[in-house]
């Protein structure tokens, strides 16, 4: 077998349905197989015997969820394994069965926003989820049919974890405004969720609605792996949309948005301004920094400036912008905290945010839970980014490199980049790069990097003035076009 293709990042993802018009190639068969070659990294990893294992498996509302969970589960009970079936759940929750139910691992079938015809399988062990390497040894174990057969075969147990994990995120609304649940310490907030009909739908039943906010006007709560309304996703210009129209529609104090898995939030102000990106990364660091200086808040690359000046100025912390993908920002962060710094929060601009206190664990519902204790405590959220500069334009556009070896053409590319702009007293070189090169220009900056898995060399602008962006473009446009093996099309 050669199951790489399924290997996206730390995650398995793949073609789970035909529906779509694409060939299926997350089949019954792959499901298994990388399954159980999971138990055996797990075996090989920490030398316990698969009989002593107790291992969560959840599910996201995508259409292929139960056949998929069927599969892996029969993996499990093959080698032996107590499996604790938890049904529709959110990615976050899967790993706190690790903490709360003591669960040895946990996988979520998920395949977070993409299209209703995807699907995969993520991992947690209780360290936090697997890395890209640990996928590479599973996929090479599978490939190989690596399999655990047990002389008994393990036992399937119903669990309705969710129920405990939306009451953990009761008590911290409860404790933190000092109220009992009897005393509905929401009562008189209107909160509306938009769940795109995901996972999410929870939070506004079991928490907001069970401490006495009112959620009418709340789109999209019901589960259907359909995605019938819009793409569960906070990044997704329609999901924004509808989550703002219900928040202006319903006169709501606060709007929340999550993607399918709830591994990811955004939030809307009363006035329908979105708070994402940026805007939630600052709001964020404000929780998370509790008027602490010198805290250091980890962000991937593409944060803007006016996000630094908050984070520096206002908050009076330091920030530490890195590579992009939510897990190099969160393994950055432990790594800095192992370090011995203060490094309350990691955020990627997509919505990933994971908070020191709880577990680095990139958990939407467990930010705005975060965001909604404050609302209760009568702060005005808007009032907290009033300080934040944003930029008046952001583009992002995608180079391809036909070069056959495309890491060191993009390297190369990089590099004579940053000779380029040395050259220039109209630009400025970040003294910060930490994935490719980002530069400041008159109006505001501009950033190059190369993907890690493809052909491919993302670059991102801001300006602070109206058409900068376009001037900017132009001054770089003939550098760009004289490379033969860099498709900078996109550029026009």
């Amino acid at each position: 077998m050669d199951y790489s293709a399924l290997k996206s990042g730390t995650d398995i993802r793949g073609i789970a349905s035909d529906l779509g018009g694409k060939e299926v190639n997350l089949t019954d068969e792959a499901v298994y197989d990388i399954t159980a070659a999971f138990i055996v990294w797990y075996v090989n990893k920490f030398s316990k015997s698969p009989n002593e294992l107790v291992m969560a498996v959840g599910r996201d509302s995508r259409i292929t969820g139960e056949k998929i969970s069927s599969n892996v589960k029969k993996a499990m009970v093959n080698a032996g394994i107590t499996v604790l079936d938890c049904g529709l759940s959110s990615t976050p929750a899967m790993f706190m069965t690790t903490v709360d139910l003591k669960t040895d691992a946990a996988i979520q079938i998920t395949a977070s926003h993409h299209p209703f015809d995807r699907n995969g399988l993520k991992f947690f062990i209780p360290s936090g989820g697997l890395d890209s390497d640990d996928i590479s040894e599973i996929v090479a174990l599978a490939d190989n049919g690596e399999e655990i057969i047990a002389n008994c075969c393990g036992v399937v147990m119903q669990v309705n974890y969710m129920a405990a994990y939306a009451a953990r995120l009761r008590r911290m609304i409860c404790e933190a405004v000092g109220k009992n649940e009897s005393q509905q310490p929401l009562k008189g907030y209107k909160i509306v969720v938009d769940a795109g009909n995901g996972a999410g739908g929870f939070y506004a039943k079991e928490v907001l609605g069970k401490l006495g906010a009112d959620i009418t006007g709340s789109r999209f709560l019901e589960p259907d792996g359909m995605f019938p309304n819009h793409v569960p996703n906070p990044e997704n210009a329609d999901a924004m949309k509808s989550i703002c129209e219900a928040v202006l529609e319903s006169k709501a104090d606060l709007g929340l948005i999550f993607d399918t898995d709830v591994d990811r939030a955004g939030c809307v102000g009363p006035d329908g301004d979105e708070i994402n990106r940026n805007r939630l990364i600052a709001l964020a660091s404000y929780i998370a920094t509790e008027g602490r200086k010198n805290a250091v808040i980890v962000t991937d690359s593409v944060t803007s400036d006016g996000l630094k000046e908050y984070i520096e100025n206002d908050l009076g912390c330091k920030h530490y912008r890195y590579r992009r993908g939510y897990k190099n920002v969160i393994n950055k962060a432990i790594e800095l905290t192992n370090q011995g710094m203060d490094c309350p929060l990691a955020i990627e601009t997509s919505g990933h945010a994971a908070l020191k206190e709880n577990y680095f664990l990139d958990d939407g519902a467990y930010l705005v839970t975060k965001i909604v204790i404050e609302l209760a405590k009568g702060k005005d959220i808007d009032a907290l980014l009033k300080t934040l500069k944003t930029p008046c334009e952001e583009k992002e556009v995608r180079f391809t490199i036909t070069a056959p070896d495309f890491k060191s053409y993009g390297l190369m590319v990089i590099e004579e980049l940053e000779k380029f702009a040395s050259a220039r007293p109209e630009y400025r070189i970040a003294d910060d790069n930490r994935e490719g090169i980002r530069i400041s220009t008159k109006n505001g900056w501009f950033l190059l990097r190369l993907s890690v898995h493809d052909p491919v060399m993302p670059m991102n602008f801001e300006s602070n003035v109206i058409g900068g962006i376009d001037e900017d473009i132009k001054g770089i446009k003939d550098f760009f076009n004289s490379f033969s093996q860099l498709d900078t099309s996109s550029l026009n």
